[in-house]
């Protein structure tokens, strides 16, 4: 539980934890993740499973009726390598968690790009977006490309 992890740390103050909490790929640490859903061994409910971060399908088995967080075996050498242990807490919390999933989805739309325009059109795509956003005059713009005659009168 958090309340094991905060005694943990208060016991423990010499330990440097990284103060690196971001949003980069996993190490090749060998950690078990149990794949089914288990149950809360304190409160009986079904304990939810929480990524750590975008880059890893890896997950920790939380328990939100008792503000638990279970470890299979390597989870802590995992977090610890990752710079994550010092911040275990905050790894629960919904802004961390909703971080993961805009990572994840930015991701998986720029899969999408990619494999429909190509990674040249698609890196070309980008850098004029880019542009066009930073113009003043950007509704325009736009205007004028999706005009098919943009010299005409007509609507």
């Amino acid at each position: 539980m958090i309340e094991d992890f905060l005694a943990w740390k208060r016991q423990n103050p010499d330990y440097q934890f990284s103060d690196n909490l971001d949003m980069e790929t996993l190490s090749e640490v060998a950690a078990e993740d149990t794949k089914r859903a288990i149950l809360c061994p304190i409160a009986g409910v079904i304990m939810q499973k929480i990524r750590i971060q975008a880059g890893s399908e890896h997950r920790l088995d939380y328990s939100p009726a008792v503000g638990g967080i279970w470890l299979d075996k390597g989870e802590w050498e995992l977090l610890k390598t990752e710079g994550l242990a010092g911040s275990l807490n905050f790894l629960v919390t919904h802004e961390w968690q909703m971080q993961i999933r805009e990572s994840k989805a930015q991701e998986t739309f720029s899969e999408i790009y990619r494999s429909k325009f190509g990674n040249e059109l698609y890196s070309k795509m980008k850098e004029v977006r880019e542009w066009l956003y930073s113009q003043e005059h950007k509704a325009d713009i736009l205007a004028y490309l999706n005009a098919e005659d943009p010299y005409s009168a007509k609507r």
